[in-house]
């Protein structure tokens, strides 16, 4: 193997996480299968944790159905498990403020309806069942109700991301709105609160318990939340009133514990559910947010109340961190940081308990599985071993380059054992968003994590995952640095990163391979037609014309931030942005794919790019999966996908 001291000389190599290491010295049997862990919830004192859970073997043909799993915090044990719907799929477990009950949403797609249950020590009991879908059940402060984000009658899962509803029959007169419904604690009829016209996104009770703070937006709940606004909906009435609509995408409303004023994070956010930006506060009466981390090299992902002071969770650089923050002084510190990813719930990645004294997360890394950490602050440490047999599978690194006037951050892996005096290949991996950030993921021997990476580094690829300018980990400043821009700054990063890597690892510069999915399968088709480096290609859901892609997609929101001015305001920016305007410099053969009802990337994207390369004589194959959305959940097409990417990445760069 190469001596990474002496191959990095001017790189920054980030050490190797303490977890990473005791990874790499489990000489165990690998298990079977891979148990994963979701959407954790403690309870008010901090000693019992709440979280769904499944375990995979690798190969199914459908996800593995998961429970709702009841552990110790302090030793990671078992103490309950349920399953009352072997046919649902759960979400967000929440605690009762007493403690003495457990609630959770099981939804049936097949029977198209969601269930609100509640466990308690009597047994499992279905609260209600609403025809349609719903997630993110919340107690009410004092137990005696609880409320849910409920879709009545669903033509389609909720968000983006899932496959579209068929566009048939007259367009865009009847739109799914996710409303908050309440019911009482202990059974009765659903109540839906908020408007009947209006999306609502995220959104808490009050600490009086008499209405919630809210994200909403009228109209179509896919497309409109890049300008949903921050609200308040009264719990009797229903009425909606607006608190603030500030220009940038907002999350994680959270109300203060003494009622006056409101917290979120907020900035330049390219999809809902990838979070990143500063922390803001503002008056529950309305007014205008006050920006509380100005200026922070960093961002925000969570929050959650602690006295007058925040804990927030953020990606700085390549760790993960947990940050105090004074909302008075604007004094922060750092709790605790690791380089590696993390995921608990839709508030943060960390769950809290009641006062903010106890935690507990998922991490992994690249070399190490999933493990649930958890303890009071500051000490964290690992309370779940099932996955402790899954062995390193790839070496992995943290390297940052400069470009231009910015410090970049990526991540580079190899496989374990290298010849010597032999170069590789190299892929560049190219994150979706743009508004995201590639983080560490556990790359299993089997099916279970990672697969494509897996196979790749198999093959015997470097695999290098660029995180440029318009990504998440640098703060607000470099996050929007790539507005009216897409294609331009963030481009000559990633070349910048090749170029680095090349210095760093030995890798064949005539052997480059580059491919991504959304932001990452635009970059894929501009790349190509944008430089001659890269030998083969592999464009996944992405953009060849962002002029058409205006009129086609169902989420243009999104794209007013990033270009300044709609497409019909402004199609200048719009076709200086287009892949398809240099499709005659494309020499690289790329392979195209897209789902069928893809709602973000729709696919007359793709079929306009295969078409212009066919036309140029440009090697090229384009595949369509049925029924697919921009987020593939079918295990066959994912495993067929993967297939086609190896073989196309073998054909031309061996």
């Amino acid at each position: 193997m190469f001596d990474i001291k002496k191959i990095f000389p001017v790189l920054l190599l980030a050490a190797v996480s303490a977890s990473a290491v005791a990874a790499a010295a489990v000489v165990s049997e690998t298990p079977a299968a891979m148990r994963a862990y979701q959407s954790l919830a403690l309870n008010a004192t901090g000693d019992r944790l709440a979280a769904v859970e499944s375990v995979d073997p690798g190969g199914l043909p459908d996800r593995p159905h998961a429970t709702i799993v009841v552990r110790d915090r302090s030793s990671g044990k078992v103490v309950n498990e349920y399953d009352p719907c072997p046919q649902c799929r759960y979400n967000a477990p929440s605690w009762s403020p007493d403690q003495s009950a457990l609630a959770f949403i099981g939804t049936d797609s097949k029977a198209a309806s969601a269930t609100l249950y509640v466990a308690r020590q009597s047994g499992v009991v279905a609260l209600v069942t609403l025809k349609g879908i719903a997630n993110t059940a919340r107690w009410s402060p004092d137990g005696s109700q609880l409320a849910m984000l409920a879709t009545a009658d669903a033509k389609k899962m909720t968000g983006a991301v899932e496959a579209g509803a068929p566009l048939v029959g007259e367009i865009g007169t009847e739109e799914d709105e996710q409303r908050i419904a309440i019911v009482s604690a202990q059974g009765g009829p659903l109540k839906m609160v908020s408007p009947d016209d209006t999306f609502v996104y995220e959104y808490d009770w009050t600490v009086d318990g008499k209405g919630f703070v809210v994200t909403s937006a009228k109209g179509n709940g896919d497309n409109n939340w890049w300008v949903a606004t921050l609200g308040h909906v009264d719990a009797a009435s229903g009425s909606l009133r607006v608190i603030a609509a500030p220009k940038m995408q907002m999350n994680l409303p959270r109300p203060s514990p003494d009622g006056k004023s409101v917290a979120f994070v907020g900035g330049m956010m390219s999809d809902f559910g990838p979070i990143g930006g500063d922390i803001y506060l503002v008056a529950l009466a309305g007014g205008t947010p006050r920006n509380l981390t100005k200026n922070f090299t960093g961002s925000f992902n969570g929050l959650k109340w602690r006295g007058s002071s925040l804990l927030a969770t953020a990606l700085v650089g390549e760790k993960q961190s947990l940050i105090l923050l004074d909302t008075v002084s604007l004094k922060s510190a750092s709790l605790w940081s690791a380089p590696v990813s993390l995921s608990a719930n839709r508030d943060a990645n960390f769950a809290f308990n009641g006062d903010g004294s106890v935690v507990a997360s998922v991490a992994q890394d690249f070399v190490q599985a999933p493990h649930i950490i958890a303890g009071q602050l500051p000490e964290v440490a690992t309370i779940t071993h099932d996955n402790d047999g899954f062995a390193p599978e790839v070496a992995a690194r943290s390297l940052t380059w400069r470009n231009e006037q910015f410090t970049m951050q990526g991540w580079l892996l190899s496989p374990m054992t290298l010849e010597a005096g032999k170069k590789y290949p190299l892929i560049v991996m190219v994150h979706g968003g743009p508004a995201s950030a590639a983080t560490p993921r556990y790359v299993a021997g089997d099916e279970q994590a990672n697969p494509l990476v897996r196979d790749l580094i198999r093959r015997g690829y470097f695999v290098f995952m660029p995180n440029p300018r318009g990504s998440y980990g640098q703060g607000a400043a470099f996050a929007s640095a790539n507005k009216r821009d897409l294609g331009g700054g963030d481009w000559r990063d990633i070349l910048a990163g090749v170029d680095a890597v090349l210095k760093a690892a030995p890798v064949d510069g005539q052997r480059l391979g580059l491919m991504g999915h959304s932001y990452g399968g635009f970059m894929t088709m501009w790349g190509v037609g944008h430089s001659q480096r890269f030998k083969a290609a592999v464009a996944g859901a992405g953009i060849a014309n962002w002029i058409s892609y205006y009129g086609q997609n169902g989420i243009d929101q999104w794209m007013i931030p990033y270009f300044g001015a709609s497409a019909y305001d402004d199609p200048a920016v719009y076709r200086k942005a287009s892949p398809i305007e240099s499709i005659k410099a494309v020499k690289t053969p790329t392979l195209i794919y897209v789902g069928e009802r893809d709602v973000e990337c729709p696919p007359a994207q793709s079929l306009e790019f295969w078409h212009g390369l066919r036309a140029m004589g440009t090697p090229t194959s384009l595949v369509i999966y049925d029924g697919e959305g921009h987020a593939f959940r079918k295990p066959s097409n994912q495993r067929d996908l993967r297939e086609r990417t190896v073989g196309w990445f073998d054909r031309y760069l061996k």
